[in-house]
């Protein structure tokens, strides 16, 4: 990948370098590499293994397990109760354990799940399964969220959170052409082609997950790809970055991520975002299917909104970072996909309906990297930074119940159209709110800082402080 010259680095003390912009730019490039392509892989399979229910609900689950009235939608539902409580625990061991060992572990497990889960022959068997998949999924997103805080300073995180966020539009388009492909294999080994859906995704996340054991890496200082100057640089970014933060494990730090109100500012805005994508991603083969297209076209249908949400992801994950700006960019996301919906409600033809569906793709999935961003972001501390992400995630995520119950009046699903416009609307409140708040308390500190003179070399003094300290903006 290169390596220093003398004319571009810079010795301030004897552990403390500071690289010009394109040797800065090279450095990261070469972490993006050795990280994001693991993570991303990590997070399209959990995606797939996540939200397949609904393509084999439309492959003929529905009908070979009796999935009448609500059964489906519980079925869906019950996966985001474990799921939900599981992912502080989770991000807490990822702080006691190496990322190496606790991230394959998770998909070790979950993938075994999901392969099993083409033995399922009936309704109850179903429930279960979805719950343990719940549970042994949780610790992925949230812990990959903080794994790329160990790795990044703020102003680079949204658009490395999009790329491997990415992968859950890519997911869901990648999920519609392996469904209508695998679903062909009815009969084969004595299994419907739902089964197979199941069966060979889940051995596929097994296979990834076994070789992360040796290749994943762990935290900057113990980075194998790295020179001994490029591992003093990152580590002094990232300690930098922090405001000279305590990483330490102690669980003050978890209590602070728990009573400070920032945190549920986070959790309204994520949820009134993840709402309308469990809606997407659990029910577009079946609102599709409604429009009037067969099972198997809906399967292909449902593939464009998801890529037009990949590439509106990284996009706006770029552009993010460039203005550094969060706030903004999820509020004219939401926009978007408000206006996808509107025509998905008001629409009667399938032709617009199906562009609202593209648009309501397009709009949410950008928003999920940069909420992300901005919530570790504005979490001071190693330990905070990680309960406090999963707290937005894992409470958020409940909201995924909330998206398995509303799509129940087609085949124009105005109750679920409707709810959704309303989570919407929250979402955009709430970040105007949290623009405005967070406005307020840097020119608080701002001002406090000087009334106190207090200088960034005193940042030792509120190492404990989090984001409370007078120094963290």
């Amino acid at each position: 990948m290169g390596s220093l010259h003398n004319d571009s680095i810079e010795f301030k003390s004897e552990n403390q370098i500071v690289l010009n912009p394109r040797e800065r730019a090279r450095v990261l490039r070469k972490i993006d590499w050795h990280l994001l392509p693991f993570v991303t892989v990590f997070y399209l399979l959990s995606y797939l293994d996540r939200v397949n229910v609904g393509n084999a609900r439309v492959a003929g689950m529905a009908t070979d397990l009796s999935l009448t009235g609500f059964r489906y939608n519980i079925a869906a539902a019950v996966f985001f109760i474990p799921y939900s409580f599981a992912e502080v625990p989770s991000n807490i061991a990822l702080k006691l354990f190496r990322p190496s060992r606790w991230i394959p572990s998770i998909m070790v497990a979950w993938g075994i799940v999901t392969t099993l889960m083409c033995l399922i022959k009936s309704y109850q068997s179903l429930i279960v399964a979805r719950a343990f998949l719940g549970l042994t999924e949780a610790g992925l997103f949230p812990g990959v969220n903080y794994y790329i805080c160990l790795w990044y300073p703020r102003s680079e995180r949204s658009k490395r959170i999009a790329i491997f966020y990415s992968a859950a539009s890519v997911a869901g388009a990648f999920g519609g052409l392996l469904a209508y492909g695998i679903e062909r294999m009815e009969g084969v080994g004595g299994l419907h082609g739902w089964q197979w859906i199941f069966c060979l995704e889940g051995i596929a996340t097994v296979l990834v997950a076994i070789p992360s054991f040796f290749y994943m890496q762990d935290y900057p200082e113990t980075g194998n790809f790295l020179t001994e100057p490029d591992r003093l640089y990152i580590m002094n970014m990232v300690k930098q970055d922090a405001n000279q933060l305590s990483p330490r494990f102690d669980t003050k730090f978890v209590w602070q991520a728990i009573k400070d109100y920032k945190t549920y500012v986070q959790i309204l805005i994520h949820l009134g975002m993840l709402v309308p994508g469990y809606a997407i991603a659990l029910f577009s083969p079946t609102i599709i299917n409604e429009l009037g297209y067969s099972a198997a076209n809906a399967q292909l249908l449902s593939v464009p909104p998801f890529i037009a949400g990949a590439i509106a992801t990284v996009a706006v994950g770029i552009y993010s970072d460039k203005h550094n700006l969060r706030g903004p960019y999820i509020i004219g996301c939401a926009f978007v996909s408000l206006v996808g919906y509107i025509l998905l409600y008001t629409s009667v033809k399938a032709g617009p309906s199906y562009a609202g569906a593209c648009l309501a793709a397009a709009g949410y999935y950008p928003t999920i990297p940069v909420i992300l961003a901005w919530a570790g972001s504005n979490a001071g501390g190693d330990l905070k930074r990680g309960v406090a992400l999963a707290m937005v995630i894992g409470i958020s995520n409940l909201g995924g119940v909330c998206s398995s119950f509303i799509y129940i009046d087609p085949p124009r699903f105005h109750i679920g159209h409707g709810t959704v416009m309303g989570f919407l609307s929250l979402a955009i409140v709430m970040s105007l709110f949290a623009m405005w708040d967070f406005n307020r308390l840097n020119k608080k500190k701002q001002a406090q800082c000087l009334a106190e003179n207090i200088t960034d070399d005193r940042g030792y003094e509120f190492e404990d402080m989090g984001d409370a300290s007078p120094l963290f903006r």
